[in-house]
């Protein structure tokens, strides 16, 4: 088994991907209105259209439902980070703090309300 990504489902693309465009500096692959693909070395996020999961009847999932996903980036600078999503509209559910185990974390809500975990380890 291999991983492949984590997928947001929302009934805004356009309006999704770019808040992650903007939080990330990455650019996705777009596939119309319906699919985003961000892809980097570590991982791969992709954003999906409520009609994208239409066969999975009930198990489908609502955007903004809240659900226990946390999404994470590992940051340079927690604080430049946190301000940056803050600008975008995120909404800051954990302000900058240094974790028991050390990391420096600053949590958000993306506009749907998926929880975004930006986060750097402790220095050496």
């Amino acid at each position: 088994m291999q991983f492949a990504s984590v997928r947001i489902i929302t009934d805004d693309v356009p309006r999704l991907a770019d808040f992650y465009e903007a939080l990330t500096g990455l650019t996705p692959e777009r596939v119309g209105e319906v699919f985003a693909v961000f892809r980097a070395d570590t991982g791969t996020l992709a954003i999906g259209h409520v009609a994208t999961t239409a066969s999975f009847a009930d198990a489908m999932p609502a955007p903004g439902s809240r659900a226990p996903l946390l999404v994470e980036f590992l940051v340079d600078d927690v604080e430049e980070a946190c301000d940056r999503a803050r600008q975008l509209g995120a909404e800051v559910a954990l302000e900058p703090t240094t974790m028991p185990w050390g990391n420096r974390s600053a949590i958000v809500r993306d506009p749907d309300g998926t929880l975004i975990n930006l986060f750097a380890p402790p220095a050496s």
